[in-house]
């Protein structure tokens, strides 16, 4: 079985080609850019689908589902780099990073939480999935995370980052599942969600991971009131920076600019393009977590 679903990209334009010869790691082309965005009607949305639902929905949730929608509108977006040609994912899979305590000793790590086609679920979906995902890997009862902690941990210092080229090498470029090994099937996805701003921070750009060959980190910042005009009135609105950081050698600015804007407006105008709350189940309806 393969790793990723993946089919080679048919037309290549000549500067994408360039680009790809230009860079010989996401050690090098990263792009970062910010967009900001009003959130008064999102927080409006967060409020009334937890009285509706019973569920815990977060700003996270939101720019997941609108980051696989952008994904969805924009699939060249939605590829890895093998043997320097592009390869378009069939599946939009979004991860998002989440801190992992340690039986309440002090130590912390960090992982991944998956949603596999995450662009063909609803929010109320995504927001169940995630609460279980994250409950499973925070209480370390994920045992493909944990075999695969397991296996990095055997590993020495002095071979990680060969080791990590191999991993690369052997999951991406030959496209080799390694579950078997202990090693999660596609765990950091199309795209990775980090929300900095639960660290106080507007800004912050997260580095590419080469290993992972994921091309694009968002990371949603803290929402602050801010002085906004609207019809010609200053007035105080809810604004949060969403920080992306790019892989440029198969993502430019019309990319980029599909997927802003397909986060702009489902952000800033969640009632029409998240889920319709009158058809969500109330909490005593609502399907537990597994």
């Amino acid at each position: 079985m393969a790793h990723l679903e993946l089919e080679p990209k048919r037309h290549v334009a000549s500067f994408r080609k360039l680009a790809i010869g230009t860079w010989r790691t996401a050690y090098d082309p990263s792009v970062y850019g910010t967009l900001s965005v009003r959130m008064d009607k999102a927080l409006d949305y967060i409020e009334k689908f937890r009285q509706r639902t019973g569920k815990r929905l977060t700003v996270t949730h939101l720019v997941t589902k609108a980051c696989a929608e952008a994904l969805k509108k924009c699939p060249d977006a939605n590829a890895i780099l093998r043997w320097n040609k592009i390869y378009l994912r069939k599946h939009v899979n979004i991860s998002v990073l989440v801190v992992q305590t340690d039986q309440g000793d002090g130590k912390t790590d960090l992982t991944a939480a998956k949603i596999d086609d995450a662009d063909q679920k609803s929010l109320f979906q995504i927001a169940e999935e995630l609460e279980a995902t994250i409950s499973r890997v925070r209480a370390r009862k994920d045992a493909s995370l944990e075999k695969g902690k397991s296996t990095i941990q055997l590993i020495p210092f002095i071979f990680m980052n060969a080791f990590l080229k191999l991993l690369a090498f052997l999951m991406y470029t030959l496209n080799i599942d390694l579950s078997f090994a202990g090693i999660p099937r596609d765990a950091m996805g199309s795209l990775t969600v980090t929300n900095v701003g639960s660290m106080g921070l507007e800004t912050a750009y997260v580095p590419l991971v080469p290993y992972t060959h994921v091309p694009i980190f968002v990371a949603p910042g803290a929402i602050l009131d801010s002085a906004i005009v609207e019809d010609g009135k200053v007035v105080v609105g809810k604004m949060m920076n969403v920080n992306a950081t790019f892989d440029h050698r198969f993502i430019d600015g019309y990319h980029a600019s599909v997927l802003s804007k397909t986060l702009r407006t489902m952000l800033e105008d969640p009632f029409r393009q998240f889920d319709d709350l009158e058809k969500l189940p109330a909490p005593s309806a609502a399907p537990t977590a597994a």
